[in-house]
């Protein structure tokens, strides 16, 4: 693959862009209220900005030359996806955006608990490291690791209405005194080398144009002798670029996921090495023997339900739910209530959760390949 070239960042712009967009509505309680403050010149830019990569374009018709545009454009495809996707994953799904794995009748939430635990435990967190958090969404993640492990956590992120929403939950829950969040590309941090005894990132670090890249990155601002855990969206060995069937869920995945490059298994383990990390532990938890499968909630299985809880969450994945949101939502934009595009992103949401059960079914991808790394002691950035 040929080097990458980095977006250059403009803070003051983006910050003015969340400003049009986004308003005060990272202040409005649940997804959906805050999904119908947007404004709409701002919104239908952002639509026409994310969407121009997957307009038109067939899997049978991917060349090159059209996976290269998109990875030039990784920070802004990113930024403008969350901007459409954020009210919808937190009305959909809660506020920790990534999938785990479940036990039996466990519910919803404490599995997604325990998966983020798990992570914190298998890098050994404890009380007063200081830890990245890369990509880290609307802080869901971090706020349950700082309170399992005591860890000091900043949360680093490109889009400014996330982080917004990050800082109001942190400081509503008590935990600004161990949780900040800042603004930053993640391929391009501006942390100084050796600045963190800890880096972890949950389904995020798929988002970056290059896994070699990104794990560099992390590689330089991680202490000598730190550790790096990530939870990787990969394709996994079965999957076959050649095979149309396999590419298009490849492609559904990436456009429902503001994904500009995914990789399969043995390119994520060989850019760890290339970076200079030292590999502890790594397989697809996805491929345990768990009783459930990780996408049964996005699948909409109500039979694997564990807690009354749950039933509203899983119901607006199944296809009568997702059809009532469809058409709901559909309805406010025609009376002109909800911003145009916000249909065609729910829509593509849609897409991309039926490609990732697919996926999952079909053994060709995982959102759950556990890595633990470190760098060794003796390591310069």
């Amino acid at each position: 693959m040929s080097p990458v070239a980095l977006e250059q960042e403009d803070h003051a712009r983006d910050a003015a862009f969340n400003k049009a967009m986004h308003g005060k509505s990272s202040e409005a309680t649940g997804g959906m209220r805050a999904m119908l403050k947007k404004d709409k010149a701002a919104q239908q830019a952002a639509v026409e900005e994310y969407f121009k990569h997957w307009d038109n374009k067939a899997a049978a018709e991917e060349t090159k030359e059209t996976r290269k545009a998109r990875r030039d454009e990784y920070a802004t495809l990113t930024k403008h996806y969350y901007n459409l996707a954020t009210d919808l994953y937190e009305y959909g799904w809660g506020q920790s955006f990534h999938f785990c794995r479940y036990a039996y009748g466990e519910p919803f939430y404490q599995a997604i608990a325990r998966h983020e635990h798990y992570l914190a435990h298998m890098m050994g967190l404890r009380d007063g490291m200081r830890t990245l958090d890369v990509g880290c969404g609307v802080g869901g993640p971090a706020r349950e690791i700082v309170k399992f492990s005591g860890a000091n956590v900043i949360g680093l992120n490109n889009n400014d209405y996330q982080i917004e929403r990050a800082t109001r939950y942190a400081q509503k829950e008590g935990l600004s005194d161990k949780l900040k969040f800042t603004k930053g590309d993640f391929m391009q941090m501006s942390f100084p080398d050796n600045s963190f005894d800890a880096v972890y990132a949950i389904e995020a670090t798929v988002h970056a144009p290059s896994l070699e890249g990104i794990y560099s990155e992390i590689f330089r601002v991680l202490k000598p002798g730190g550790v790096f855990g990530v939870y990787e969206w990969l394709m996994t060995d079965q999957y076959d670029n050649s095979n149309p069937h396999h590419r298009e869920i490849r492609l559904g995945i990436e456009q429902g996921n503001g994904i500009s490059n995914m990789e399969k298994v043995e390119v994520a383990l060989a850019a760890m090495k290339v970076a200079g990390f030292e590999l502890e532990h790594h397989e697809d938890l996805a491929d345990r023997d768990d009783p459930l499968p990780w996408y049964w909630p996005l699948a909409g299985e109500l039979k694997h339900v564990g807690s009354i809880y749950d039933i509203p969450t899983v119901i607006r994945m199944t296809k009568i739910g997702r059809g009532i949101v469809h058409k709901f939502v559909g309805a406010l934009e025609t009376v002109g209530i909800a911003p145009a595009g916000t249909q065609k992103t729910a829509d593509s949401l849609a897409v991309g959760a039926d490609c990732l059960v697919a996926g999952g079914r079909e053994k060709l991808f995982t959102p759950m390949y556990l890595m633990v790394a470190r760098k060794p002691a003796d390591a310069s950035p």
